[in-house]
């Protein structure tokens, strides 16, 4: 009996559940075993996230950033590859952003940010696209490569901003000059949520449509089920496959720039927060389905706005959060093994063969 697509659909979903729920269960053990109760803390978890409106938007303005590193693993993994330096082109892409000013002069206004978004964008794009290049001309492994260029990219990111870009009224925590009101993004109408969400929304649905219902997106897609195969059909792999890579470092690196123009307003270490590596967890726990990006973003931005909330009332460390996202990593990777062995054949009720026609008189 063959394996109905139903069984794939219903694996994806049950396979990340419970790997979250094996995540809070670890967490919670760790908590008491600290001396704390865990039932108060998976409660104030999610009291933190969605307890309120202010928790729900403060959970929304984490998510937009979480949404666009994401991505940034997920399209080179449609392709085929596993990019984990989102990290190194989120600060290129916002060193770009507040780079942009010191070499020419910017029109204030809605279009001068927007060259900004597109300086970080395109930054962010030149990096990743590098790792997929040096994998397909130089044979060198792409996880290795995009997280070494990461290094990389944070060692550059601190000589600029301590360095030659430095502001000098910055003292104790140097950083680049300030942009400029004009040049900033505001929040969406009295909410306190920027419009980085809105981007970070409309990024993973058009990526979505693009890999589901383009035939460019189709041919990536292939590529990534087998490039050997691929090219065989004529398909061309190399462009196909680093154009993934610079379409995900373009999303990290507007995901740098955002941050820039709408919360910290100039490049410091700040930015330099691991929201490249907790995009890499989103996006392994969507199953690198960009429209399964936006609620698995959320639910970790929520668990990020707890954070807090668990240091005030009980005491922990704000980076406990930390331990829950290990906690959820390594067990969303322990559940790849059980992918095709979870549900039994006949989970779900198969369609009924045809009755044979009636041979002709």
């Amino acid at each position: 009996m063959n394996r109905q697509p139903w069984h794939d659909v219903a694996e994806a979903v049950i396979l990340p559940l419970l790997a979250l729920a094996g995540a809070l269960l670890m967490f919670g053990l760790w908590v008491w075993v600290g001396g704390h109760d865990p039932v108060q803390a998976w409660t104030l978890l999610f009291v933190g996230a969605f307890g309120d409106a202010f928790s729900f938007q403060n959970t929304l303005q984490r998510a937009a950033p979480l949404m666009l590193t994401a991505l940034c693993v997920a399209l080179p993994a449609r392709a085929g590859l596993t990019i984990i330096g989102g990290e190194g082109a989120l600060v290129l892409g916002g060193l770009a952003c507040a780079g942009l000013p010191y070499i020419m002069p910017i029109q204030q206004g809605i279009w001068g940010t927007a060259m900004l978004l597109m300086a970080a964008a395109l930054a962010g794009a030149s990096w990743i696209a590098l790792a997929g290049a040096l994998r397909q001309f130089r044979g060198v492994n792409e996880t290795i490569s995009s997280l070494l260029l990461g290094y990389i990219a944070i060692a550059l990111f601190k000589h600029f901003v301590e360095g030659p870009m430095r502001d000098p009224a910055s003292l104790n925590k140097p950083s680049t000059l300030p942009l400029p009101e004009a040049l900033r993004i505001g929040t969406i109408g009295s909410y306190d949520v920027h419009w980085g969400l809105a981007f970070g929304v409309v990024l993973c649905v058009a990526s979505g449509i693009w890999l589901g219902r383009s035939t460019h997106g189709f041919a990536t897609r292939v590529v990534g089920g087998n490039a050997r195969a691929a090219r065989l059909v004529g398909l061309p792999a190399h462009s196909l496959i680093i154009t993934a890579c610079a379409l995900g470092g373009a999303a990290a690196g507007l995901a740098g720039g955002i941050e820039v123009a709408a919360v910290h307003t100039s490049a410091n270490a700040s930015l330099i927060a691991g929201l490249g590596y907790a995009g890499i967890l989103v996006s392994f726990v969507a199953r690198h389905n960009p429209l399964a990006v936006i609620p698995v973003a959320i639910l970790f931005g929520g668990f990020g706005a707890a954070g807090s909330l668990l240091q005030r009332r009980m005491g922990l460390p704000d980076a406990s959060v930390q331990v829950l996202l290990g906690f959820a990593f390594v067990l969303i990777l322990a559940a790849e093994a059980l992918r095709g062995r979870l549900l039994p054949l006949n989970f779900l009720p198969q369609r009924a063969p045809l009755a044979p026609a009636a041979p002709a008189t």
